[in-house]
């Protein structure tokens, strides 16, 4: 039986409040890596991202999707910059170009869920199988507005396509091995970082109404996405974290080491923690099981938008 830590300690390494908490925590991160770091490109695109979901954004509604929302988005960034600082660490040291790169790639991951003022019908949930697609697209047109140097667009593409479902990792043509690490970092701080989510189970919820939208699946119900999510983790550490991903995940106890002082994977011990509850929560009868679901308030909300989207 493993011995996880008490749901407070070292918990606050993982929650963070919002915006600028996630943001400071990225600097005091990436000045350990490079004290002089530029974030001027960075710390831009961070801006823009936030407007965006916000709707803030010249021609562009706010995003709408429940589950990949802004929350997700900063979860991810800074898994991947926790990521790149164990990598630098143990691995090989990061230029200030390539944690660049990470950051706006994390950042722009999911932005294919935006949508112009005239496509405003929907939550964006229904490009659920050509979002990557979309946000590439919004990126490259995003680097030539504001003049970013020419040189970004084809590895951002690249890193971005790691978190492609839909594209198999070793299938994407890397011009050499560095750019495929970077790939790494980014692919695996997609999964581990929304896994490691405290209320990663309970937005499960916001994931079914965004997949009913998309018409996306085979689940029959949220139940049923529920279980099958116990075997997406065993499928997806196996074949993509240990796999393509080279095992990268795991140099984030590095991260942690030399950040907190804490010589051990949060991430990894919060996603295994999410999925000993889970097998829990899948013993149950569909009418018991939601009653295991409590953080958040989460079902309060997404009954409340099955309710205005008449989904069922």
């Amino acid at each position: 039986m493993k011995n996880f830590p008490a749901p407070s300690e070292h918990q606050h390494l993982l929650d963070m409040s919002g915006p600028d908490q996630v943001w400071a925590t990225a600097v005091d991160i990436v000045r350990r890596i490079n004290p002089e770091f530029d974030f001027t490109p960075g710390r831009r695109a961070f801006k823009d991202v936030l407007n965006l979901f916000h709707g803030e954004y010249p021609g562009y509604c706010p995003i709408k999707t429940p589950y990949h929302n802004l929350h997700h988005t900063l979860d991810v960034f800074l898994c991947a910059i926790r990521l790149a600082h164990g990598v630098h660490l143990t691995v090989s040291p990061l230029n200030d170009r390539e944690l660049t790169w990470i950051m706006m790639a994390t950042l722009m991951h999911d932005i294919g869920y935006v949508q112009r003022l005239e496509e405003d019908f929907g939550s964006g949930a229904q490009h659920t199988l050509t979002h990557v697609a979309r946000g590439i697209r919004f990126m490259q047109h995003y680097l030539l507005e504001n003049d970013f140097p020419a040189g970004f667009a084809v590895p951002l593409e690249l890193m971005m396509n790691s978190t492609n479902p839909a594209i198999e990792f070793n299938s994407i043509n890397f011009p050499d091995a560095r750019t495929r690490l970077l790939a790494q970092i980014v692919g695996s701080a997609d999964i581990v970082g929304q896994m490691a989510d405290r209320t990663y189970l309970e937005k499960l919820l916001f994931l079914y109404l965004e997949f009913k939208e998309a018409h996306f699946g085979n689940y029959v119900s949220l139940h049923d996405l529920l279980r099958q999510t116990h075997d997406f983790y065993k499928s997806t550490r196996e074949k993509k974290l240990e796999g393509a991903f080279d095992g990268i995940f795991h140099k984030l106890s590095s991260h942690f080491r030399e950040y907190a002082g804490v010589d051990r994977n949060l991430y990894l011990e919060s996603i295994e923690k999410n999925i000993a509850y889970l097998d829990k929560v899948i013993q149950l009868d569909e009418k018991d099981y939601l009653a295991m679901l409590k953080r958040g308030g989460i079902i309060d909300k997404s009954q409340a938008l099955v309710s205005a989207r008449n989904t069922f």
